[in-house]
């Protein structure tokens, strides 16, 4: 429960980075109050909570426009929109949350941001006079929105760094073919493998975020982001249903798995022996270099317009992927679903498979 919390606690706010992104009416009215220096308190929600803990203003029920919301915070108090940024409710509005609530914000107007969204669980927008910034408070936390020019910086940096990670990862993941051709693969390799997916995978997030705050000024790197992280999700995927324990608790819960990796922090994530013991390999310092034998999954992903139910067939029948690359077409024709026309075609591009992998590894 705890863990879909958090996930339903993170989709909320890559939503609400969404609205406020730049080439949005809604931060296109945060800026404009920016540049007319009066400050402002948005709540972008009415429940019953904010009800309750409202005084005074006024209704004022109208479509949502930046030179509207400009003008209503021009007056002392909150703007009550609805939750989609829609629709303009209230204006001039006394917001008194319970003073009770714990908060670390000093200035009067970040106090009561803070306060209302931690009671009311709603975005909250503070925008500063006197500091000149934009500040969403959520789920108890600041975020400052920052111009489309930082946030690019940023991105920019991060986006080198994944080509230089997706750079490695493709190279172990090569030699890790190579090693599940000729049966060689250890514990560590596969721990290997799966660190750098999950390094990937990491800075591929926190680029996406980055892409969800710059708005409509972020869809190059989009494209980019695209680019370098293609196929890798399937690939981490294929890699630990390659070498998942047959029993016990483990067994066939890729997902688990998935999930017990993205909750390691950055220093257990540098360990192949605590990757290992996620995976369900023998992670001690000794075994680490025992050898494993993959079931075959990555390599017949690899094989054209093939699907995966046959996987699941081909791998139940044969076992191992030794057993696959050894297999002949006939005895590939006798698995459930394969047939005379697929079996030729999965003997042909196995074959075709292992000679590029060895052939990279050693010409």
């Amino acid at each position: 429960m705890v863990v879909k919390k958090q996930v339903d606690s993170a989709e909320v706010l890559r939503s609400v980075l969404a609205q406020v992104a730049p080439g949005t009416a809604l931060r296109d009215g945060l800026e404009r109050i920016l540049r007319g220096s009066t400050g402002a308190l948005i709540v972008l929600g009415q429940d019953r909570v904010i009800s309750a803990i409202s005084s005074g203003g006024f209704d004022v029920n109208i479509d949502f426009s930046a030179t509207r919301l400009r003008e209503l915070a021009k007056m002392d108090g909150a703007v009550i929109c609805d939750r989609d940024a829609l629709k303009i409710i209230s204006a001039a509005v006394q917001l008194l949350p319970d003073p009770k609530i714990s908060t670390d914000e000093q200035g009067t107007r970040h106090r009561t941001a803070d306060r209302v969204s931690r009671q009311s669980n709603l975005p909250v927008i503070s925008v500063s006079k006197s500091m000149n910034i934009i500040a969403l408070y959520l789920n108890g936390r600041r975020y400052v929105l920052e111009d489309s020019a930082t946030i690019l910086s940023k991105a920019n940096q991060a986006l080198a760094t994944l080509e230089r990670y997706r750079a490695r990862l493709d190279e172990v993941a090569g030699s890790l073919s190579t090693l599940e051709i000729e049966d060689l693969v250890t514990s560590r390799d596969v721990s290997t493998v799966v660190q750098r997916h999950e390094m990937v995978r990491r800075i591929s997030n926190e680029i996406a975020a980055h892409v969800i705050e710059l708005g409509t000024d972020g869809r190059l790197l989009s494209l980019q982001l695209e680019e370098l992280i293609t196929g890798t999700l399937p690939d981490l995927r294929y890699v630990i249903a390659d070498y998942l324990p047959s029993s016990g608790r483990k067994a066939n819960n890729v997902g688990a798995i998935l999930q017990n990796l993205s909750d390691l922090d950055a220093h257990e994530l540098l360990d192949v022996s605590k990757i290992a013991e996620v995976i369900g390999l023998p992670s001690d310092t000794e075994s680490l270099d025992n050898l494993v034998h993959p079931r075959g999954f990555r390599l017949l992903a690899r094989v054209p317009r093939l699907p995966e139910q046959i996987f699941e067939n081909l791998i139940a029948h044969f076992g191992s992927l030794q057993n696959l690359l050894s297999a002949s077409a006939e005895e590939l024709r006798d698995v459930e679903g394969v047939g005379e026309t697929r079996a030729r075609a999965i003997r042909e591009n196995l074959s075709r498979v292992a000679e590029a992998s060895l052939l990279e590894r050693y010409v």
